[in-house]
């Protein structure tokens, strides 16, 4: 048999079905690095609701359990990816997908809605105000001398504050606490929802108001309160449930329930009349309420976020709120509008407070700033670096002693330079009672006004710091030793600083001569 008598067999395949198998992986990886660079160059939205939006419309799933922003965008890559390889790159317009959320996004601009007639006169008596142009044209006329020099001994002070006591305050970590506007008594409120008050300076426990359902987020003194008129309006609380409460000293049920939040209540503030009641909530609002009457007179919405800080000028003109979005606004009430957007913090905003002189706001962040924003300039003027953690609270320092408290209705029925004598009505019994107020200021007094001159702040590091007002210079470090401070304030009179902190106990801080 020779080569030319063997068959020919022209059926078969080079390494048989392991180079077929091959080839079809090769094919697929080819594939999938095509698809991943299709799905790199795929536009998508980057904000999450609109994400959520354009899944809704492709009728899956906006949300899988356990799936966060980012998985979710790749997720709806992908379903873009499906589509475009059924219908064609042609058949697919996303703006008709994404049209209703246009419309909601265009919704969602700034809006105004009309208000009633009520709030209208109220924000004429408010536009009348005129205490703190009263009290800044006493220190115009003063010496620049006696200004340095009362500064310089108030900061010399300021430097030699220690720990003078603690009380523990609750079973549950204290949330808040502030001194009364006479500087007899200071106001602590816990987890627990009991508000409780005590003596200066012994700290003995004097009162416990209970009344709340959920942990307490704010207080506030009225202006008037005074442990010499107990049965008149004293305070106020913000809770958990959603309800602000109203409560005078002398009693232990609460004299008004002020409900429309629907969701926990951050900090409460009195408008410096006493004519309204300020709330900051969880449910992205803040609202306006007129203590008299215990109505409300107004919700401003405005941030994406929870509503937690909340303060208003001395003036009463302004007033700022800080939300959990990192966002700070300051409103104007004569008008409604905003008048500054507080645009800086990289974490939620904690605490904001007006400086006296009415120009300034402080915010404190999460970021562990506080930031010093001025009104005129409409920019930050100044960062200070003030915690290693959170920074929880912060309080200027208001002397009680410049100018005594007056009502709104009266104030703007008398110029700065009349002694007047008006009258006020009790939200407690509806009855009028009387406060004394002094307003000839024809002349300096001899005790020089340091109202603003400082600024108190607290953090989750343990610490207690005093800033100077002017340089923002640190003054004074005070260690609690117990733990997360949640909050501070400063004394009308001066003599004292107090703080609160998570592990149920509260301190005060003073120099030794002030006991």
């Amino acid at each position: 048999m020779d080569l030319d008598d063997l068959a020919v067999d022209n059926t078969y395949e080079l390494g048989g079905s392991d180079d077929e198998r091959e080839r079809a992986q090769n094919a697929a990886l080819v594939e999938q690095l095509e698809r991943k660079k299709r799905l790199r160059r795929m536009a998508v939205p980057t904000d999450d609701k609109k994400v959520k939006e354009r899944l809704r419309a492709f009728g899956e799933p906006i949300t899988l359990f356990g799936e966060g922003p980012g998985d979710r965008r790749d997720r709806l890559k992908l379903i873009q990816e499906q589509i475009e390889q059924r219908r064609g790159l042609e058949g697919i317009n996303y703006a008709d997908y994404d049209a209703e959320s246009s419309s909601e996004e265009e919704d969602e601009g700034e809006f105004y809605t009309e208000g009633s007639h009520a709030l209208l006169e109220e924000r004429r008596k408010i536009a009348s105000a005129r205490t703190r142009i009263a009290r800044q044209r006493i220190e115009v006329s003063l010496p620049l001398g006696k200004i340095i020099n009362a500064r310089k001994d108030l900061f010399s002070s300021l430097k030699t504050f220690s720990i003078l006591g603690s009380q523990f305050g609750d079973d549950r970590p204290l949330s808040t606490i502030r001194f009364s506007p006479d500087s007899k008594l200071v106001l602590t409120t816990s987890w627990t929802g009991e508000a409780k008050l005590w003596d200066l300076p012994n700290l003995n426990l004097v009162g416990t108001k209970r009344g709340h359902s959920d942990r307490l987020g704010g207080a506030a003194w009225y202006p008037g309160a005074s442990v010499e008129r107990p049965d008149t309006l004293g305070f106020a609380t913000g809770g958990g449930e959603g309800d602000v409460k109203l409560w005078s000293i002398g009693s232990d049920t609460a004299v008004a329930t002020l409900s429309g939040h629907t969701n926990r209540v951050g900090r409460v503030a009195f408008h410096p009349s006493g004519a309204y009641l300020g709330s900051a909530s969880f449910d992205g609002t803040w609202r306006l309420w007129d203590v008299e009457s215990q109505k409300e007179l107004m919700t401003q919405e405005g941030h994406s976020k929870e509503v937690y800080a909340l303060g208003f000028q001395d003036d009463g003109a302004l007033v700022a709120s800080g939300g959990f979005d990192a966002i700070g606004r300051v409103w104007d009430l004569r008008t409604g509008r905003t008048a500054m957007v507080l645009d800086g913090h990289i974490k939620e905003i904690l605490a904001v407070d007006f400086a006296p002189n009415g120009y300034q706001v402080a915010t404190g962040s999460g970021d562990d700033t506080v930031r010093i924003w001025d009104l005129r300039a409409l920019k930050t003027q100044y960062i200070i670096p003030a915690h290693k953690s959170s920074v929880s609270d912060l309080s200027f320092f208001r002397s009680t002693s410049d100018i005594p408290f007056q009502p709104l209705s009266s104030i703007s029925s008398h110029s700065a330079s009349q002694p007047s004598n008006p009258s006020i009505a009790s939200p407690v019994n509806g009855t009028q009672g009387s406060v004394d107020v002094e307003m000839d200021h024809a002349s300096p007094s001899s005790d020089l006004p340091v109202t603003g001159l400082f600024l108190v702040t607290a953090g989750f590091d343990n610490m207690v710091r005093i800033w100077s007002a002017d340089e923002w210079a640190l003054l004074r470090t005070l260690a609690t030793d117990a733990g997360k401070v949640m909050s501070v304030h400063v004394s009308g009179d001066g003599k004292w600083v107090g703080s609160a902190s998570y592990s149920r106990s509260f301190h005060l801080f003073g120099h030794e001569g002030s006991l």
